[in-house]
């Protein structure tokens, strides 16, 4: 008898346990909790700002920031972005071909859009028409003009977003030139991801052989993050009928389904990918852009929704544990450019913050 009632405890609390676990979790899909949680996240990092406002860091933060504006309808949002925009002079970065002093602008366009103020995207025409006359000298690891995997975030969707912007297809050919050599260069057609640049390839003549500690090759998260944030942002520009669209979708595809193959139990996505067990803790950045980039699949009906969606609702799942008390995404890897393990819950970039905003935009509009 006692070992009975002893068993019908266990089952009760555990049953209970389990209850109040789903109950907590649906919490988190809910419209008001997403928008609240998002502007917590959003106040906390604009009272904590980072870099140089047209930085590539902050060109991820503001896409989120731009994000959050849509999902909210928040004026304050508008006001910060105009605020950025204006410090700014509404221009790129400094470095003519490099694409990482493009990603801000993509947030000047989206803004134009809306305003029809002109000054948002003027200095960035100017910047392109320079930068399609002008050569770009390329080295031993700089064999092409987005020579790492980042830069496909960073720049296609800005000269995607011109290009539709003014009806101008020069800048979404220039885009499909550029975007395809770095594929060539970098995309792993066994794995399915992208090498963050030549030095982590395996069969590049004259670069040594770099692996993780468990021998697999290595495979950054943010890196193949910053990939498919980037896919995402150009396949929501790209006209339907474009010819080249159907190479974007395939290589979305087929990253999608690698990254949830590797998913951990938590829901997030370790700093490297292929030898999660090397790294503490799931990683913001990555993590985020993948439940960004996953959710807008479904959203969109190109992901089947039957299959990816039990990875998002675990992702986002998995984002909110990031959140600390003050609102700040924790669990943020530093700047690098390969996995590193030098990042806790009290590490943070404003780059972790805009993925997570990205990846709230698009969990909000999923259907159950």
């Amino acid at each position: 008898m006692n070992k009975l009632i002893t068993t019908l405890l266990v089952f009760c609390i555990l049953t209970g346990t389990a209850f109040a676990q789903k109950e907590g979790n649906e919490k988190l899909f809910k419209d008001s909790y997403i928008k609240k949680t998002m502007k917590k996240a959003l106040s906390w990092q604009l009272k904590n700002p980072k870099h140089e406002l047209y930085d590539w860091t902050n060109g991820a933060f503001y896409a989120g920031v731009f994000a959050a504006y849509e999902t909210t309808g928040s004026k304050k949002i508008w006001k910060a972005m105009e605020e950025m925009g204006e410090a700014n002079e509404w221009k790129a970065g400094p470095r003519l071909h490099h694409a990482d002093d493009h990603a801000i602008c993509q947030t000047y366009i989206d803004m134009y859009r809306i305003s029809g103020d002109r000054k948002m995207i003027q200095p960035f025409i100017e910047t392109m028409d320079e930068f399609m006359v002008t050569p770009y000298e390329t080295g031993d690891i700089r064999k092409c003009t987005w020579w790492w995997c980042d830069a496909l975030f960073m720049g296609p969707a800005a000269f995607v977003k011109l290009g539709e912007t003014l009806d101008d297809d020069k800048y979404l050919k220039l885009n499909d030139k550029l975007f395809k050599e770095c594929y060539d260069l970098l995309y792993d057609k066994e794995e399915h991801l992208y090498a963050r640049d030549i030095r982590y390839k395996w069969d590049e003549p004259g670069i040594e052989v770099i692996k993780e500690s468990n021998g697999e090759k290595i495979f950054w998260s943010r890196g193949n993050g910053w990939v498919m944030g980037g896919l995402v942002r150009v396949l929501q520009e790209l006209p339907k009928d474009y010819p080249t669209r159907d190479f974007y979708i395939q290589n979305f595809k087929e990253m999608a389904a690698k990254i949830i193959s590797i998913q951990q139990e938590d829901g997030l996505w370790k700093a490297s990918l292929l030898d999660p067990e090397a790294y503490p803790g799931g990683e913001a950045s990555g993590s985020g852009f993948y439940t960004y980039a996953l959710a807008w699949g479904i959203n969109n009906g190109i992901l089947d929704k039957e299959k990816y969606l039990p990875a998002v609702e675990k992702a986002w799942v998995g984002m909110n544990s990031l959140i600390q008390p003050d609102g700040h995404v924790g669990w943020v890897q530093p700047i690098g450019a390969d996995p590193r393990k030098n990042f806790s819950a009290d590490s943070w970039e404003v780059y972790g913050t805009g993925a997570f905003l990205l990846a709230g935009s698009e969990v909000i509009k999923l259907k159950p």
